[in-house]
């Protein structure tokens, strides 16, 4: 009789001590267990070490780190008509374990399907320049209506970055010529502005000497003694008239005067 109740207990022991060993569950420090009882949600445990009785309760796992999500690229057709092949980087995190499970199937699928129709809808209403020039506030405009609408979903997106804006081979060479004509224009700008600063200085100088005849003089005099020094055999320098005139009124003076 002893053996018969020995081996009647064994099996209920070691029932037990695999139901106990099914019944604990450990949770890391970034996980959570939303826990259903009956069907029906009962809470959310963890971290740590938790029990839950086996065909009573079921839990799930939940991650609470930052996720890295790559945005696959996407076609756009900017607001000025242009295709463009837009890729990105989207940054989230759930927050709401409850409602990450229950609010929503397969929360990480539905997130980048979301971001995918998302970044679409964006640059779409922004012209091939804004893309290229301004993907800070691009990013910002994505990341607010992203963390609106997955809000109710117990995530909360932190980030999004455009990675990679691919132009077919014919634009990229249409930009180039774009960039060189608006080089080649500031150029002429500068040197139309340097040409009227230049028109501005000489203007200036020549109503100074037209004030003071002594300093026009003396500016011929300067110009003589340069082109003097050049090798031409021939120079012909004009005279001012007002030189001319002085001169012939001091040799009027200086002559003999009449009996």
């Amino acid at each position: 009789m002893p053996m018969d109740i020995t081996f009647g207990v064994a099996p209920l022991i070691i029932a037990l001590l695999i139901l106990v060993a099914a019944s604990l569950k450990i949770l890391r420090e970034y996980e959570r267990g939303v826990v259903f009882l009956l069907g029906r949600f009962w809470r959310v445990k963890g971290p740590g070490l938790i029990i839950v009785v086996p065909g009573i309760q079921q839990m799930v796992r939940v991650d609470l780190r930052v996720v890295a999500m790559d945005v696959p690229s996407q076609d756009v057709i900017s607001r000025d008509n242009v295709s463009v092949k837009v890729n990105a980087v989207l940054y989230f995190r759930v927050v709401d374990p409850q409602k990450a499970i229950i609010q929503v199937e397969q929360f990480m699928v539905a997130t980048s399907q979301l971001a995918q129709t998302t970044l679409r809808a964006v640059l779409g209403k922004h012209e091939l320049d804004e893309m290229l020039s301004e993907r800070e506030r691009l990013n910002l405009d994505v990341q607010k209506i992203l963390d609106a609408q997955t809000e109710s979903w117990g995530i909360k997106v932190t980030n999004v970055e455009i990675k990679h804006v691919d132009l077919n081979e014919s634009m990229v060479r249409a930009i180039a010529r774009q960039a060189e004509a608006e080089r080649e224009r500031r150029a002429k700008v500068i040197h139309a502005e340097g040409e009227k600063q230049a028109a501005q200085a000489l203007m200036e100088a020549a109503e100074m000497l037209s004030r003071e005849p002594a300093a026009m003089q003396l500016r011929y005099l300067q110009t003589l003694t340069q082109v003097a020094g050049d090798r031409s055999s021939t120079i012909v320098f004009p005279v001012p008239v007002q030189m001319m005139e002085r001169f012939f009124s001091q040799s009027t003076s200086d002559g003999p005067s009449a009996p």
